[in-house]
């Protein structure tokens, strides 16, 4: 795609000039005549580069300049200026001008200078993509997340979300199935229709089936009136089934006709009825295991396996401990408590098997039961007291004395971590348990 260069001159014969030259070297050209004319070209041309001339009527090529930059316009602009004014040189430079090339010119200079800024450009705005996607923290619909299995796990969302493949996630109770299930739908095109969850382990089987598929009239004794089933209600959005690895074989059976045939009856019923739902399940156990031992049907584990997406524990996730942290802390309304060194270090190396949902309650149990603003080790759980155990190869950190916030912790984590490798990133993130990209965006942050 050419690249759009405005060049603002009041002199019509040097717009033509630099016009024939730059268009026949690719570039598309928009012109403009004074100051205001450039103005509203940028607003509606929105250019790459723009060749500016210093001396322009209504306003003049500095106001322009000044103008553009302070609406945020980050495009080069190559000042034109005239021959030998170094001060008018300087001036633009500091107003936020990429070169200045003084008349008269060579233009096969100009058209270097042309290529060099745009280059220039175009590595600064890749720079800037990369480092917002870096420094976001990962916060897909408000899922916390820094460590690289959960980078991969959200990155994945990302690209299946818009699509109406059937998702299967994994994991273990706790590691937050359902809020993965949820930023699938919020983030796809059915976001705004219903999301309907069912929670199979929690149902008998006959209890399941009608609440999957709903029941006529008479279809049972106390069924007095017909009561559509969750797929019905699901219509146009999505159905979260959870925990399917307890659903029944006979169940199976009627779960895998709907994913196929997109149809289905309800119980006690003749009339066929169609629906539209994406389906994503999740599961805490080996399906695969479960197809050998006969208890899980292999056509509908290749139905719901399309895209399948599985949650790390919060075991295998350590650095990203501090992170929800602080997140639980301000979700309960509590962001100025702060831990001591080690009561953070009994959190940070706790097993949590529990997970996710477990660091929760621990987090808003101490944020109702713990006195003060500062939280010691007195203030932890018994079972976080006696079963912590060493993450990040069994490496120990020693932390500050006295009380420091989470944010002072992981700084002080960092350094010592880049102490013991000798300065290398990547030895480093491994000590810490993040990935060098993550610890290099967390060192800028902490403008270490």
């Amino acid at each position: 795609m050419s690249k759009r260069v405005l060049i603002a001159d009041d002199e019509k014969n040097m717009r033509w000039v630099l016009g024939e030259s730059l268009t026949q070297a690719g570039y598309e050209i928009v012109e403009a005549a004074d100051g205001k004319e450039a103005l509203a070209a940028i607003k509606e041309a929105a250019p790459d580069l723009m060749v500016l001339d210093h001396k322009m009527p209504r306003p003049d090529g500095m106001e322009v300049l000044r103008k553009l930059r302070a609406e945020g316009h980050t495009f080069p602009v190559i000042m034109l200026t005239a021959h030998g004014n170094v001060a008018t040189a300087v001036e633009a430079m500091k107003a936020g001008a990429t070169e200045y090339v003084t008349k008269p010119f060579d233009l096969e200079e100009l058209k270097l200078a042309i290529e060099k800024a745009i280059r220039i450009g175009d590595l600064s705005a890749e720079v800037e993509r990369l480092r917002a996607e870096i420094d976001r923290d990962w916060d897909v619909d408000g899922i916390v997340a820094a460590d690289q299995r959960m980078v991969e796990v959200l990155s994945t969302v990302e690209k299946v979300a818009p699509t109406n493949a059937t998702v299967i996630i994994y994991g273990e109770s706790g590691t937050g199935k359902e809020l993965i299930a949820r930023a699938l739908h919020r983030l796809s095109p059915r976001g705004e229709r219903p999301f309907v969850e069912v929670h199979a382990g929690a149902l008998p089987e006959t209890l399941l089936e009608s609440e999957l598929f709903g029941f006529e009239k008479g279809a049972f004794t106390g069924a007095l009136t017909a009561k559509p089933g969750r797929f019905e209600l699901a219509n146009g959005g999505t159905l979260f089934l959870d925990e399917v690895g307890d659903i029944t074989l006979s169940v199976q059976v009627k779960l895998l006709r709907v994913l196929q045939e997109r149809r289905f009856e309800r119980l006690g019923g003749t009339r066929s009825i169609e629906v539209d739902v994406r389906v994503i399940a999740a599961t805490n156990k080996d399906l695969q295991r479960m197809i050998a031992e006969g208890t899980f049907r292999e056509d509908l584990f290749y139905r719901l396996n399309v895209v399948p997406i599985t949650l790390p524990p919060l075991r295998k996730r350590a650095g990203d401990i501090p992170l929800l942290m602080a997140h639980f802390l301000e979700k309960h309304q509590a962001g100025r408590k702060t831990f001591t060194p080690e009561a953070t270090r009994m959190l940070v190396e706790y097993a949590w098997p529990g997970n996710i949902r477990e660091l929760e309650n621990t987090i808003e149990r101490i944020v109702i039961l713990a006195p003060g603003d500062e939280v010691g080790v007195a203030d932890l759980p018994a079972e976080v007291r006696t079963g912590a155990v060493h993450v990040a190869a069994n490496t120990t950190f020693v932390l500050p004395e006295g009380g420091c916030d989470i944010e002072e912790v992981e700084m002080e984590l960092i350094r010592q971590a880049l102490d013991r490798s000798g300065g290398n990133v990547a030895k480093a993130a491994k000590l810490t348990g993040l990935t060098p990209r993550t610890l290099e965006a967390r060192m800028q942050r902490f403008g270490m």
